[in-house]
Order: structure tokens, then sequence, then C-alpha cells
């Protein structure tokens, strides 16, 4: 590359179609790019990796690196157009997004010699590298690279810089600096501002520190006491240094006693005072950038002080700018080890990546995802429903109690997570199953793996010297950690060590144990990194991910993010959390039952999305806590149906809805069940998170970054780009909500909001606020499933109405590697048409067919649905007035065909007419579709003329064209003939549609017939297909003059049925096909779980021909269940509206009196 004139490359976009699932496995691959894209000015070296990320790196001795580092797995990105140039001894780079500015020969990059100027704005930043430790300048402490237990602390007033080294209590912990810039051979003066006040051993004392230049032995810092943690003094010693690059390093080593704080570290001329602060950026051991840092992220939420907790600066500033800082962190090699990078002598070297995102929030985090690895994609069912519980389950709890359980109430279940109680013979570390819990180990594995359960286990990182496999692990890592107390641990950075690790859990895995549970917390293993150029956490983390990967699966970890043990529970390291994003499901800890906590969950899921971070697991009802308030526990249900990984947890606390009772149980069902459904759309967002760096939940301003209000609701955020999420956090059920630009429908209520604008949402514990975006499309499995097992052959696809929309559906097997599929979705909302496009892709277990449910919200009711041209019967579909929503259902469709559902005409309601259809697919018209009296009935092709609406048996009357069906005469005999004739109440026109979808007429007690080729008579009843009829949906009429109804006209299954005020929602259509079930909203009525038993309730459930959901009209006026003997039944003859319907003992009482039709 010429270090004058123009180059210029091009720069495609676009996201690679996805035919094997990427995320299953990558390859850190070396970095060195073709010279494209490389600018190299004496010592700076510049790549243009995109046009808003350029890599920065200085090396005195030329010596610069092209090997993939732990952050940056790859620059082998498609080169970017760019111009190069040199003016007035500066050299400028200039892409569409940024122009990049380094004045020539003048050294490291500093906040003096470098700039970048976002494109399009007025904002121009002055880029620093934090490890960068110039001579004569106040080098930030907790910006060094740490050993040991040191750590970044926050909990003291009057430091400088972003925070204070703390965590000098154990021999080894240490601060190292590269100073650099010395400017000749001499004595200098090595300072450091401290604070010294009561230690953890009791004391107020004169503390040391030891130190090394360059390997070597220093002077001793000797620390007086400060008064306070929160007063600051510094002091001094001489040290002689060359010209140059020096490794200073201060250490509780060499008999020092530590036990202080340090806030900052100089180099300067012997006597000058010390420097003050630059604080000019916010800056980390990892990176720098502006102060107006957009999100954060932490290691985790373990019990705080206070709510809410500092959060660590990721990529994003709304300044539109960041300097990742990669200089110490350590090479990763192709067999995944790590090599320290070469030494440069007395030379300065600086490595990093200058982010020039502007506004453009999305574009940085999908440089971050380029740059260090796609976020982690994790197998399917992951996204599904987590249980987990501090308690000392057994194989019998589990399989006689506890899972029994879960089915018999509906709640899905796919992860299984078993805490510390397994291991023997320590509980704590042990690495043995415990047999007093799991007498056979492998029987329990086995039994999950039928039940659908991945399993996961719980682990602290030690092992105890009497431990049965405490003497091969010893052997194989050659030594472990002697941590005394009869303790080991491992180096994890130590090959043997990490090799041994893994190991004693491979027996495991090979009984059937899916994932680990790393619960590396303070106290709870001491394993460690020893080597400070990667953190503990990030390392072990990818060693768990590789792993698994090496076994066919997907990677990644369940554990604590970016930090040790040893720095405490919320360190950070120099690598910060680039690589967790790639490797690790975050387990953000044991928090707090309050409502405080619940807050910040909501929050801090977000902000971590916008450090890059996108599965983050939160204790669902939070770790401590027994029995939650109610309304607590509902709520915090609520808000993990919507978080990447949703997981319920506790100390020996209730999570479970049968824990509870009342509204609380009733939302946790829901919600559960809700979270289950929604896999399909989960895991395409996660599938997009991992394609394009955009987290699962999004803060507002990722979408919305010109709206002020986007930054000031950090509580809410978004579940994909048309889904607002507005969790409500405190007691009282409201939340004061932003509503981004746009019209937005409640998913729950179908309340329509219009932004810009602020307002306070209501909800009852059984709901929250969820809002769809006009055009926005929302796809769930429509049918029940406990876990992840069955292929996806129903679809719900719930649309917001008001714009178009599109929607790219993901699926794969859900595991490893292997080829995937995507089914595109769109919305045109002038044409009111939905159209699913044809699959492209398929794999193995894929769904062929497929039925699909279209739920538009935000609109008025159509007087006709068509799909692929082809009108439905009136029984394919129904409207919804107060929540504005149309609801149809298609039959089952091939795949790889398109389909289009359409929508025409408008109306108030659902109409109060339509098809009847009878066999061979006809339908019952009057001959010549004239209304005179007399007028023959006959089956005729349908095409829904005038004279083939039927009106649904009211007050016994079923009426065509403004007149009644009419046995001839009032004749009763078989042959009678059905004619229309004017409407007179006699006996004549009195019918009673049947569950088996039969008419009868009671006078007469014979049903409708029409013979092939015949017109309508009497006959005697039978189940011939020329008696059976497929009537418009009609309500059940029932007690008290209410009316069969699903509560809140939700058509999910195990919704219960219930006795409600006569409406014409679509709550209440019900229809008859013929085969014994009562259908509404696609789903059957069902006795709960095929239950016998007396008093059993009855709920709305995917259709199965099982004969829990096979009822008879008796000819008393009930509905019979056979399978139970029992009859629809409304409990204690209430007759008021909100009763649960059940089935009881047939006792021929009012109670029992249901019909198809209205009463009147």
């Amino acid at each position: 590359m010429p270090r004058h004139g123009s180059l210029i490359r091009s720069w495609g976009h676009g996201i690679l179609a996805t035919v094997v699932v990427a995320a299953a496995t990558f390859v850190a691959t070396p970095a060195a790019q073709a010279a494209s894209n490389v600018v190299t000015d004496g010592h700076a070296r510049f790549e243009v990796l995109t046009p808003t990320l350029i890599r920065l790196e200085y090396a005195g001795d030329d010596q610069f690196q092209d090997g993939a580092t732990f952050t940056a797995l790859t620059r082998n990105l498609p080169v970017p157009a760019f111009t190069t140039d040199v003016a007035n001894g500066v050299r400028e780079i200039h892409t569409v997004g940024v122009t990049v500015r380094y004045r020539q020969g003048s050294g490291p990059f500093t906040a003096a010699n470098t700039s970048v100027q976002l494109a399009g704005t007025n904002v121009t930043g002055a880029p620093a590298f934090p490890s960068y430790c110039a001579f004569g300048t106040a080098c930030q402490a907790e910006n060094g690279l740490l050993g040991g237990t040191a750590s970044t602390a926050y909990d003291h007033q009057g430091y400088s810089g972003s925070g204070f080294l703390a965590g000098f209590t154990s021999t080894g912990s240490s601060l190292t600096e590269q100073v650099s810039a010395i400017p000749a051979t001499g004595t200098y003066q090595l300072a450091v501002r401290y604070a010294n006040a009561a230690g953890g051993d009791g004391q107020t004392t004169t503390r040391t520190l030891a130190t090394t230049v360059d390997g070597a032995p220093g002077p001793t810092l000797t620390l007086p006491p400060t008064g306070s943690w929160d007063t600051w003094s510094t002091v001094s010693a001489a040290i002689s240094l060359g010209a140059g690059t020096h490794s200073v390093r201060i250490a509780q080593d060499q008999g020092a006693s530590g036990n202080v704080n340090l806030d900052s570290v100089a180099v300067t001329s012997t006597g000058a005072a010390f420097p003050g602060a630059d604080e000019t950026l916010l800056s980390t051991g990892y990176g720098a950038g502006p102060k107006n840092v957009l999100g954060g992220w932490d290691r985790s939420l373990d019990n705080p002080e206070a709510v809410p907790t500092p959060e660590h600066p990721g990529i994003l500033d709304r300044d539109g700018w960041y300097l990742l800082d990669d200089t110490r962190t350590a090479l990763l090699n192709a067999d995944r080890s790590i090599t320290d990078r070469p030494a440069h002598g007395a030379q300065p070297y600086q490595d990093g990546y200058l982010f020039g995102y502007g506004q453009d929030y999305k574009q940085g985090l999908a440089d971050l995802n380029a740059l260090s690895g796609g976020a982690d994609l994790l197998p399917q069912s992951a996204y599904g429903v987590w249980y987990s519980r501090y308690f000392a389950y057994t194989t019998a709890d589990y399989q006689n109690t506890l899972l029994p359980a879960f089915r018999s109430t509906f709640t899905p279940i796919d992860w299984l997570v078993v805490d510390t109680d397994w291991k023997s013979p320590s509980q704590w570390n042990g690495w043995n199953w415990n047999p007093a819990l799991f007498p056979d180990p492998q029987a329990f594995l086995d039994w999950t793996k039928l039940q659908g359960l991945s399993v996961s286990l719980n682990i602290h990182p030690s092992i105890a010297g009497d431990d049965q496999k405490f003497a091969a692990a010893n052997a194989q890592a050659g030594g472990l950690l002697d941590n005394g107390g009869n303790t080991y641990s491992w180096d994890w950075t130590n090959p043997a060590h990490l090799k041994s690790y893994l190991g004693v859990q491979d027996s495991f895995e090979q009984q059937g144990v899916r994932e680990w549970w790393l619960d590396y917390c303070t106290g709870c293993g001491a394993s460690r990194a020893g080597d400070p150029h990667v953190g503990a956490d990030n390392f072990i983390n990818q060693a768990y991910a590789d792993d698994a990967r090496a076994r066919g699966l997907r990677g990644f970890s369940f554990a604590r993010a970016g930090g040790a043990e040893q720095g405490g529970i919320h360190s950070s390291y120099p690598s910060g959390p680039w690589s967790e994003r790639r490797n690790t499901v975050q387990f953000t800890g044991d928090t707090p039952a309050t409502w405080d906590m619940l807050a910040f969950e909501a929050r801090f899921t977000p902000d971590e999305g916008a450090a890059g971070l996108v599965n983050v697991s939160h204790d669902i009802g939070s770790f401590h806590g027994g029995h939650l308030p109610d309304d607590l526990y509902a709520r915090w249900v609520q808000l993990g149906t919507f978080q990447p990984v949703d997981r319920l947890h506790s100390d020996h606390g209730d999570r479970l809805p049968w824990n509870y009772n009342g509204d609380a149980a009733a939302s946790a069902e829901r919600f559960l069940r809700l979270r289950e459904s929604l896999v399909p759309y989960t895991y395409t967002l996660a599938r997009q998170a991992n394609a394009t760096g955009v987290p699962i939940t999004q803060p507002l301003y990722l979408d919305y970054p010109a709206q002020n209000d986007a930054y000031t609701h950090p509580q809410e955020y978004l579940y994909g780009g048309n889904v607002l999420v507005a969790p409500i956090t405190s007691a009282g059920g409201s939340v004061s909500a932003w509503i981004p630009p746009g019209t937005w429908t409640d998913y729950f209520t179908g309340t329509t909001y219009t932004g810009p604008s602020t307002t306070t949402i209501t909800a009852p514990l059984t709901s929250m606020p969820v809002l769809v975006k006009s055009g926005g499309i929302l796809p769930t499995r429509t049918d029940y499933t406990q876990n992840q097992q069955q292929p996806l052959t129903q679809l719900t696809l719930s649309v917001s109405a008001g714009a178009n929309g599109n929607f790219s559906l993901y699926q794969d097997s859900g595991e490893g590697t292997g080829p995937s599929a995507t089914t595109p979705v769109t919305w045109n909302d002038a044409g009111r048409a939905l159209t699913v496009g044809a699959t492209a892709g398929t794999y193995p277990g894929a769904a062929t067919a497929r039925a699909y449910t279209l739920r538009l919200s935000n609109t008025v009711a159509p007087t006709a649905v068509s799909v692929d041209g082809t009108q439905l019967p009136e029984t394919a579909w129904a409207y919804n007035a107060d929540s504005r929503t149309v609801t149809v259902n298609t039959a089952s469709l091939p795949v790889g065909s398109a389909h289009t559902v359409t929508l025409t005409g408008s109306a108030a309601g659902n109409p109060p007419s339509g098809e009847v259809l009878g066999s061979g697919g006809e339908c019952l018209a009057v001959r010549g579709g004239t209304s005179a009296d007399n007028q023959p009935i006959e089956l005729q092709a349908c095409d829904h003329s005038a004279g083939q609406l039927v009106t649904p048996p009211a007050a016994g009357a079923v009426k065509m064209l403004g007149k009644c069906l009419d046995a001839a005469n009032g004749g009763t005999a078989a042959g009678t003939p059905v004619q229309l004739y004017t409407c007179n109440t006699t006996g004549s026109q009195s019918w009673k549609l049947r569950a088996n979808g039969t008419l009868v007429n009671p006078q007469s007690g014979r049903c409708l017939n029409v013979p092939a080729g015949g017109t309508a008579q009497l006959a005697d009843c039978s189940t011939a297909a020329t008696q059976v009829w497929r009537f418009p949906p009609a309500q059940i009429s029932g007690p008290g003059g209410q009316c069969a109804d699903v509560a809140d006209a939700d058509p999910a299954s195990a919704t219960a049925v219930q006795l409600y005020r006569c409406n014409t929602s679509d709550a209440q259509r019900w229809s008859a096909p013929g085969d014994g079930t009562l259908r509404a909203l696609g789903k059957c009525l069902d006795v709960n779980n095929g239950l016998t038993a007396d008093n059993t309730p009855v709920q709305l459930w995917d259709c199965n021909t099982s004969g829990a959901q096979t009822w008879v009209t008796q000819a008393d006026g009930s509905l019979l269940n056979p399978q139970s003997g029992r009859c629809l039944d409304d409990p204690n003859n209430a007759g008021t509206a909100g009763d649960r319907l059940q089935i009881h003992d047939c006792n021929q009482t009012a109670a029992q009196q249901f019909h198809l039709g209205k009463d009147s």
C-alpha cells in the first residue's frame, strides 16, 4: 500500500444465505489481510475492516500481529471502499462512515495525534488506548494488567477514572503496566495514588507492595494509612530505567503486606508532582470511549449491596464511537490454546479497533459480531423453559412428583438443571453421583432423554483430595494447584490442567449429561487462568463451548461471564466480555427477591445486548426468597417469557405455578405456555443475532436513535424489531410506557397506541404490555408441546395491520450442525393479504405440511376470507370486536409452495349466517335462490350465494333468505319434505343442532337428510354422511342465560372454558364438524388430561380425536362425554359469568343444559 495517493476498494453488504448452522462451529482464522485493506505509515498500521471499523496497530519494532486473538477471531472481511492520502503531515483514511487522521511520525496513538470524524455529523473523537501508560501521565490502575485477586472496584469515593484497583489480599495479586516513552536512561520516580484504612485483617497500619522492573526486583512501596478508604494519598520510590518502554509490576509479593487500594500509577521525573488524571474518556482495561455510554455489562448480579449495580461499558456510546483495546489479549491458536503476544523489547506496542458507527448502533454491533465471532446460537430447546432449584431432589422426586406435576398442569419444560446436591463425596465439589439421591444415574438420564429433557449439572471447579477421581485428575494435570484444606483446583490455561478438568466430566457426558452449570463464584472453587492475558471466565467458557462442539453439539457455556472468582463477583479483565458473546449463556447469579431487582433485570438484559452479549439468563423469581408475593411472582414469570433464556430457579423457594393460587397460578401457567409457543420466533431472533450481532432483547435506541425518549426508558425493549415489551416491575399493575413512532397494538387486548407518546398501561395479573407494531409478524407454535421435540406442523402468525411487513422464519434440527430452512412471510396491508412463501431448504425432521392460523389485529371484520383464491367457510374464521382481531384457520398446506390468505370486505362483526356443508363438500341451498314459500332445499356446489347462507338455530329456527326451514305441512313421517316457508314458530320449524353434526326436528324426532341427487326431507336419525352438516359457528347456550366462552378469547391450549354473557365474539363461536367435537378458535372442547373423575374441568385444547374431546347431545338437552360417562356442567348450578365449566355426573338439572344455537 503506498503512503500517498488514493486507493478505492469495494464493500459488499448483506447476510449470507443460511444453509448450514453457522453458530455451531467457528475457526480462529489468521487475520493477515491482502494488502488491499492495509495502510502502513511508519510504525503505524491501519486495517480498514468495514466502513465503520478500522484497526489501529502501532509497533515500534515494526513487528505487527496478523494472528487471531482471543477477541479478534477474524479480520478476513470483504474489503470496503476507502481512500487514503497525506495532507500537511497527517495520514488520512476516508470511508463512507469515518475519516481517521494520524499525525505521521508522532509515535503511538494518543488523543493528541489521532482523531476520528464521523460522516454526516459534527462529531470528532480523540481515541486513546487505556493500555498505553506513557511517561509523565497518571495511568489508571484498574486499566492495567491484573494478576491474582486484584480486580476493579467501585465501592468507595474519591477515585479517578472508572474505578480503582482492590483485591491486594493474597500473594500474587498484582498490577503490571507497560510504561512507554521513557526519555533517556536515568533515575525516575515511580508513584502511586492509593488508599489505606482498616483492612480485612482488622488492622490500620502502614502497608507495603513489592515492585519489579522488567522482571528484576525494584523498590518496595511503603504506604501509610490515609484515614479512610475514601481518602487518597500518594507515595513514590526511585527506579532506574533506560530509554523506551519498560514493564513495571506492583504486587503483593516478596513478603509485602498488601491490603491497600490503588487508584493510579505514574512514572515521572524525580520530584515531579503526581500528574492529574485525564478523565476525558471513560476507560477500562479493554477499551475507551466518550461518557455517553449506552448499555453495559457485569459479570453477575450476585447479592448486590444496592440496585441498580454499576455496569461496565460496551462499545456503544451516544457520541457514536469507541476504541476497543486488544493490546494485551492473548493470541488464539488453531488448537484453541492461547499464546502470549511476542515481546517488543523497549519498543511500544498497541493494537485496537476503532468503531465509528455514529447513530447506526446496529452497525456497531454488526462490526463487533464480524470481528469477534457470531453471537452464540444455542440448541433450539434452550429457548424454551428451564427449571432449576437448590433442593435435594431424588430420582423418585423427579419421576413421581415433579415431572408429573409439569405434565398434568400442561406446564412445558425443556431443560432440567440439577443443583449441587447431586454430588459426592462432597455436595459442594464432588465429582461422583450421590447414591442416596441417584441410586442409578444411568437410568435417571435414560428417563430424562425419553421425556425430551436436556440435563445440566451444577459444578464448583475444585476437587477434594479424597474424591474418587482426584488421583487420576491430579496425575493427568501433572499436579493440581493446592488450595489448602485438602482442596485442589486447576489452572485452565495450562493445557494439561484443562485436559484433566474436562476429563473428570467425560463419564457424565457419556451417560447423557448435556451441559455443565459452572457456578464459579467467589469461594466457589478457586480454579483460575494462570495467564493474565485472558480472563478466567472467558477462557473456560470458550473451552466448554469447544468441548461441546467437538461432541457434535451446539457449543456453549452456562456460567458467569467476563471475570474470575479470584477477582470478586463483579470483576472484569483486560480481555473484556467480547469472547463471551460467542460462547456463553450468562447466569447472572444469586439475586434478591425484590421489585427493584425485577426492574433492574428488565433493564440489564437489553443493556448487555447493547454490549453484544445476547444470551442472558436470570434466576426467574430470584434466587433468594421462599414464597413470593403473588404479584411479584407472576410479573417475574412474565418477564422471563420475553428473555433470551427463561430459567426458573431459587434457593429452596417456590417458583412453579402450582405453588401459587388464583390469578398468580393462572398467569404463570399462561406465560410459561406462551414462552414455549414463542420458540419459533425466539429461535429466529437468536439466528439473526448470530448473523448480525443485534441482540434478542434490543434497547429502544437501536431502532429509534433520533428519539430522546428511546434513551430514557431502559426497562422497555424490543423483542425483535416489531414487538415492544414494557414489563410491569412494581406493585400495582401499571407501567409508564414510551410508545415509539408508528401504530402499536397490544398482543393481549388489541388496544392500539400511536407514537411517539408516553402513556400509562395497566394490566391485570394475567396479562402484560406487549405491543406489536403495525406490519409486525409474530410467529408462534399453535399446538401445545411439552418440549421442543415435535415438528412444527401448526403455526400461528400474529400480524398487526396498518402497514406492510415481512418476517423470515428460521428452522433447523435444533442441535449440532447441519442444513436449515427459511420461510418468508409477508403482509400486504392494502390488499389485506398474508403470504407464506415456499420454504427454502430442509433438514431432518422438518415438517412437509403445515396448518396456519392467522391472527390479524387492529382491523375490522371481513365479509369473506379466502386461501389461495378459494373462499373459506365461516367455520374457518372469526372476529373479536373487543380486540379487533380476525382469526383464520387453514387446512394443512404443503410447505414447498407459497400460500396466500386474503381478507375482503368489511363488517362490524362476525357474519350472522354462512354456508352449511354437507356430503360431498356441497352446500345446503334453496333451489333457485328465491324466497318463495315451499321452495325445496337441496345440495349445490358451494358459491356463497344468498341462497346458500344459513343462520344457525336461534330459538329453534334455522333461516335462509329470511324464511325458515320447515317440515312440510307439519309432517313428522320419514320422507316428509323439508322446505322454505314463512316463519311461524310451529314445531315443524323447530330444530336442534347436535354435537355429531345432525340437525334434529324435535316434533318428529327425525333428522334433516338430503339423499344423493334429491331434496331435503326428514329421515330416521343416523350418522350417515347425508345427515351430517357443518353449520356456521354458533353459541353454545347454557345455564342462566349464559353461553360457553373461551376465557379471555385466548386460543392457547389449556385455556379455561367458562360461562359468560352471550355475545357475538370469536370466544363463543362454536362449530360441530360432525366428528363429535365442539370447536372454537381452531381448537376443541376438551376434558383436562383426558380424566374421567367427577368435577374435572374442561378446557380448549389441540384437536386430537381422543375421547376427551367427544361429545354427544342427549335427549334431555345435556352434552355427554362418553369416555367419562359424565356431562358438561356448571359447578354448583350457579349460572353466573365466570363459572369454569367441568364434567359431572349427569343429573338432568339446569346446570347441564347446553345446546348449539341461541336461545332467542
